[in-house]
């Protein structure tokens, strides 16, 4: 039997009006190594702490680690299955283009006294005003604790107490970029490579069953089951699926591809007709930073066995100054159930170091056909750009194109509002295998987010077409360029994702948290993010998946709103809060026509495509709604198993 865990009501469901009465009962009761010393000093200067040498660093750091317990996470991969066996079954690099390690002339700031130096000892007499240069950032809600302020990689922002950052442990990975390390303890996180204890980690992608370990107060930068977008075969298996089951014209945005040896006797018959003509781009299916890939027009030149992918060539790319280009699009998801989808404006724009051919003499010339950097830096004629609003050097920021573009009387909003239309469909055409991943895979709403790299090469007709999917994109930073776009970007996609206190946190300090910047609670609160429903809850769901069209739950679905419908909408809201330069782009008040595209019809999607409708121009009257039953702890109410 379900029973609540806190106020007992009576839910209610009117067949003829599709409504929930919800009543209350009376009586009712709430529940890095030193290898530039002058970098090194200044840095440690900064947060307070000078070592005497760097021995003594090093004896600390090592002291300090043989203290922690290894973190229990698996990090292979998982292996996929969309409708086909993958070959080797060994998805080690599923386009994670992120690669960066620790250089030795960088400051070491793995060392946990760094974060430790910049904070006053416990019982100090630190007397911060109460307003915005607190740490903590308020939720809109009343019962609903604060998220820690990510700080820019460059600058220090409030300080967070002693008796706090001891709580806050980032576990580090191998890729862990160097602007996140900077960013993380800017914010206050002390980084450890061994801890269980830890609150959140950037690393890559891990096996489905993998995720099953994270605890509740954890936040990983993935989701199960994303290789479905990641793969290139499995990214081509399931746009075409999408274009079998829709109109082709709405996803005829990825060139003509082939997954061999699958399609192998198919695709010779493709090439009896075409031959030579045509140019073949071959590509190993789970790749980055160019690895493998070659531009081929003979049939001597197509592997037989060896899993790979072969894609038609565009070979009439929009060219500036002679050369071929690509976009990298940063694209945030913080939930694919309900889908909720942002776009970065700024991204970058990378440059072929040579100069185009469509001559077939010159098929061999990566400099000339390939636009990764990790590729063109090694070429001696690249050049770098150190100014972000510069047209100079093989990589541009994406607002530097669109000035570009401009002046040669390109309509910038009309593509740029194509190429978000592909990133919603993209997702929506993993969405329908991520879901049941994480529905499996993970017990609470707050683990999990992505940040994704999308790239897209531009035709001589600036038809945008979608070359593939990143999920682990790179944040190298290696010029002013780099960090200009990603500082900004990585500060905003922790604030976004919203990370809370954890619930380990001694409830003396959790009070004293509380009393010193007058919040209702400090520690997350598992409830908000459980996804166990109640029986109401799963007929109300139910009841609204199976109508037929729009305007038979527009407005009933947000009439009488259940605990677990608010708790989503209270994510939602103080999410917007955070958007910055960010763009959401699923869901808004028009996009309702992506819908058709999810396999199945989501509960939660219908929710908030409601709630955008009547709320998206006068928020704050959504908020007034959520926020009265905030007060009465409505949206904490959670059924238990008797």
């Amino acid at each position: 039997m379900l029973v609540r865990s806190t106020k007992s009501r009576k839910v209610k469901f009117n067949s003829s009006a599709r409504e929930f009465r919800v009543q209350a009962s009376p009586g009712s009761s709430d529940p890095q190594k030193g290898g530039k010393s002058n970098l090194v000093q200044q840095e440690n200067s900064r947060r307070g702490f000078i070592p005497q040498n760097a021995h003594s660093c090093r004896l600390y750091n090592l002291n300090r680690l043989s203290r922690m317990d290894v973190i229990a996470c698996n990090h292979r991969h998982e292996i996929a299955s969309v409708e086909y066996s993958v070959d080797g079954g060994d998805l080690e690099s599923q386009n994670e283009d992120e690669d960066e390690e620790i250089p030795p002339s960088f400051i070491d700031i793995d060392q946990p006294v760094l974060t430790l130096g910049r904070f006053p000892a416990a019982g100090g007499n630190d007397k911060r005003p109460v307003g915005d240069d607190i740490p903590l950032r308020r939720s809109l809600f009343s019962n609903v604790a604060p998220y820690i302020v990510f700080q820019s990689f460059d600058c220090n922002g409030p300080i967070m107490p002693h008796e706090v950052t001891k709580y806050l442990k980032w576990h580090l990975s191998t890729i862990t970029p160097l602007i996140v390390r900077r960013t993380l303890i800017n914010s206050g996180f002390q980084l450890m490579k061994r801890c269980q204890e830890w609150c959140g980690t950037w690393g890559k992608h891990m096996k489905s069953s993998c995720f099953r370990t994270l605890k509740e107060s954890q936040k990983i930068n993935h989701f199960p089951g994303t290789f479905q977008i990641g793969r290139k075969d499995c990214l081509w298996l399931n746009l075409n699926r999408m274009m079998l089951k829709h109109e082709v014209k709405e996803f005829d945005f990825i060139p003509r591809t082939y997954v061999l040896p699958r399609d192998l006797s198919c695709f010779r018959q493709v090439w009896k007709k075409v031959g030579s003509k045509a140019k073949w781009i071959v590509k190993p299916p789970a790749s980055a930073r160019g690895t493998g890939i070659k531009v081929v027009h003979r049939w001597s030149q197509i592997p037989r066995k060896r899993a790979v992918i072969v894609q038609q060539y565009l070979s009439r790319p929009k060219l500036i100054s002679g050369a071929k280009f690509d976009l990298r699009l940063y694209v945030l998801v913080t939930s694919f159930n309900p889908l909720k989808v942002y776009i970065y404006p700024d991204g970058l724009v990378r440059f072929a170091s040579v100069k185009y051919s469509d001559d077939i003499n010159y098929l061999s010339d990566r400099f000339m056909h390939l636009t990764n950097y990790s590729i063109n830096k090694t070429n001696s004629t690249y050049t770098s750009n150190d100014c972000v609003d510069s047209c100079t050097g093989h990589k541009w920021a994406l607002r530097t194109l669109w000035s570009y573009l401009e002046r040669e009387h390109v309509n910038v909003s009309k593509l740029w509002a194509t190429m978000k239309d592909i990133v919603v469909k993209t997702i929506i055409a993993g969405e329908s295998n991520i879901t049941p991943l994480t529905r499996v895979n993970t017990s609470s709403r707050y683990c999990c987010y992505e940040l994704f790299g999308f790239d897209i090469l531009l035709d001589e007709n600036l038809k945008p077409w979608l070359l593939e999917v990143n999920i682990s994109p790179s944040l190298q930073s290696s010029s002013t360029l780099d960090t200009a776009i990603k500082g900004p970007l990585i500060k905003t996609v922790f604030n976004i994702a919203g990370y809370q206190l954890p619930n380990t946190l001694p409830a003396e300090e959790a009070k004293k948290l509380a009393d010193k910047y007058r919040f209702d609670v400090v520690c997350q609160d598992y409830r908000l993010h459980k996804t166990v429903l109640s029986y109401q809850e799963r007929v109300k769901q139910s009841v609204y998946t199976n109508l037929k069209t729009r305007e038979e739950y527009l407005e009933p679905i947000i009439k009488n709103l259940t605990p677990d419908d608010v708790r989503q909408l209270i994510m939602y809201e103080d999410e917007l809060t955070q958007v910055d330069c960010f763009e959401k782009i699923f869901p808004t008040a028009a996009s309702y026509p992506y819908l058709q595209y999810f396999d199945v019809p989501r509960y939660y999607n219908m929710l908030l495509d409601a709630w955008e409708m009547k709320y998206a121009d006068n928020r704050s009257e959504g908020i007034m709604r959520l926020e009265k039953l905030c007060q009465q702890k409505y949206h904490l109410e959670q059924p238990t198993v008797c």
